[in-house]
């Protein structure tokens, strides 16, 4: 009795511990990544998903009237389908990251189908946009075997999140209510303009929260920088404009 005991707990520690390896935001077993930035200064650090959509214009309007920058983690089959928006989030003096190709779920595929989407993604984003991306986000946050190869020979590091928004569920107050109480030197915010491969994906409720945490976070005395910038110990160095 008492090792069925000891098996089962064996058991459960060991798929408690896989699946923190695939899904933990702070997992590096899997493949390298960062998940918080610096806290040497009062700076945060919004991330964008599963874009450009035909509502991320919208987006980049309330970024720029804070004088934001965000990072946006792009997939590489709908920068085919709206390449104009994806050149106006570089415009806007955005940052772009790799987000692959289709937004699959990489748990239980190959290394050869994982390396194929990343490098699918920034061949795309290369073609379209102009740039080579450094910075990936893997899908649902999900990491696989030969992730982490993939990405040393891509050049791109991983960049998870300190808070994640769940603004595929939640509305624009609980979505701004959750990122507040996360806001700490450092955090990294996941929130999507996109809805993985939908065309014409309802984003407003990320939209209008990001109208009332911006305001709120300002307040509060934090600054905005890019995820480059907030994994950087340096801090960032702009002609004009806020962080």
């Amino acid at each position: 009795m008492l090792g069925e005991t000891l098996t089962a707990a064996s058991i459960a520690g060991t798929t408690a511990l896989a699946a923190w390896a695939v899904r933990g935001k702070s997992a590096t077993i899997l493949a390298p990544s960062e998940w918080e930035g610096t806290r040497t200064r009062a700076s945060v650090s919004l991330t964008f998903d599963d874009g450009p959509s035909e509502s991320t214009l919208d987006l980049l309007d309330v970024l720029d009237r804070w004088h934001v920058k965000a990072t946006f983690f792009q997939c590489g089959g709908n920068i085919r389908r709206l390449p104009g928006v994806a050149q106006e989030v570089l415009a806007a003096g955005h940052e772009i990251g790799n987000h692959t190709e289709h937004h699959p779920r990489f748990d239980f595929r190959s290394a050869r189908y994982i390396h194929q989407e990343l490098e699918a993604a920034q061949n795309t984003i290369q073609e379209f946009v102009g740039i080579r991306p450094v910075l990936y986000r893997p899908p649902f946050g999900i990491r696989w075997f030969g992730m982490g190869r993939a990405q040393k020979k891509l050049g791109l590091k991983s960049v998870m999140w300190s808070c994640i928004g769940l603004d595929w569920r939640l509305g624009s107050s609980a979505i701004a209510a959750r990122c507040s109480k996360a806001a700490r030197s450092g955090a990294i915010y996941c929130l999507h303009d996109g809805r993985e491969m939908q065309k014409k994906p309802n984003v407003r409720p990320a939209i209008e929260a990001v109208k009332r945490l911006i305001p709120e976070l300002i307040d509060r005395g934090y600054d905005f920088e890019t995820a480059s910038e907030i994994l950087s110990p340096e801090p960032p160095v702009r002609l004009s404009g806020r962080g």
